[in-house]
């Protein structure tokens, strides 16, 4: 969606078009924000659902006789009912995980009213969930999707892989730079998520970047959220819809034009009933969100433009852990 409301940014403007470099040098912040745990540190994720953000887990091994200092939460009883001598479980660490970073670069995405557009900040939050599950020693792949085509790199434990990743990311980005005429995101969006339930093994772990609008009261979010829901019965899913703040509410500014594709709208936003209904709209979104995190019980990371993503990306795992303690 565009706004012929102020002056467009060019691309040589901070956030308005990304390049490899930057997604390679924001490996560097992963310290500033803990979204594996590691040994020392768990991650504030840990408990919110089955995710395997919470660390790579524990294979069962083998069942021996229970020696003192055992925990007697891995006494297997079967086994001990069986002998009548307590036996305890043996676990070994699970190998490496397939971490899958499907992310969307449409020209739904190519606007912003913050501190970048949206598709500028989709791409920076894929390349950092990347580099940490490859710091993590997950291996990492993932989906990019454009108005065109979508481009995916199956999951490997490699730096090529992550830059292989990288480069689909700004090839698609720059794609955005020519203004051409969107396809129907929505049906990509559900097709890519259906591309993805036939590659990915159970048990991986799926981040989905994408605009907030993916679902919107329309058909098209009907089938994304089909998607994302059967999705969910075999991986792990962590929701992160990407908006702007002029997707949720209207200045009172005049009239404004939007365009998305062929579609034209224009909105004479100080008449006080097309501003509320406009918020209305925005507010419906991110509560459809809402409602599919909260049945699937997977986690939702909403991005905005608005805030450093770093920033936000900390103060939310923050909220999830206070609220695990309340």
């Amino acid at each position: 969606m565009h706004t012929d409301a102020g002056e467009r940014r060019t691309p040589e403007h901070a956030g308005v078009a990304i390049d490899l470099q930057e997604l390679i040098d924001i490996r560097h912040r992963l310290r500033e924000v803990q979204l594996f745990s590691t040994p020392a540190r768990r991650s504030p994720l840990i408990g919110l659902h089955h995710s395997r953000l919470r660390g790579r887990g524990v294979d069962f091994d083998q069942v021996r006789v229970y020696q003192a200092g055992d925990d007697v939460r891995t006494i297997d009883w079967r086994v001990t009912a069986r002998t009548r001598e307590p036996h305890t479980k043996l676990f070994h660490e699970e190998r490496e995980r397939p971490v899958f970073v499907l992310v969307e670069q449409s020209q739904r995405l190519f606007f912003g009213s913050g501190l970048c557009l949206k598709s500028v900040l989709a791409a920076r939050a894929a390349a950092l969930l990347g580099w940490a599950a490859l710091a993590h020693n997950d291996r990492i792949g993932g989906l990019v999707l454009s108005d065109q085509d979508t481009h995916e790199i199956k999951p490997r434990r490699s730096k090529q892989s992550q830059l292989r990743l990288l480069n689909l990311i700004v090839r698609a980005n720059h794609a955005l730079l020519s203004g051409k005429p969107s396809a129907n995101s929505g049906d990509c969006f559900g097709l890519a998520l259906r591309r993805a339930r036939e590659v990915l093994r159970p048990g991986s772990l799926v981040m989905i970047v994408c605009d907030e609008r993916a679902l919107g009261a329309n058909p098209q979010g009907d089938l994304a959220e089909q998607q994302l829901s059967l999705l969910a019965r075999h991986t792990d899913l962590v929701l992160l819809p990407v908006s702007d703040p002029l997707d949720h509410a209207l200045p009172a500014a005049g009239l404004m034009r939007f365009s998305e594709g062929r579609a034209m709208l224009e909105v004479d936003t100080l008449v006080d009933e097309q501003r509320l209904a406009y918020r209305a709209l925005g507010e419906a979104r991110r509560e459809r969100w809402r409602r599919l995190s909260q049945r699937l019980g997977v986690p939702l990371l909403p991005l905005s433009t608005q805030i450093e993503l770093i920033e936000q990306l900390r103060d939310q795992l923050e909220q999830h852990q206070s609220g695990r303690r309340a």
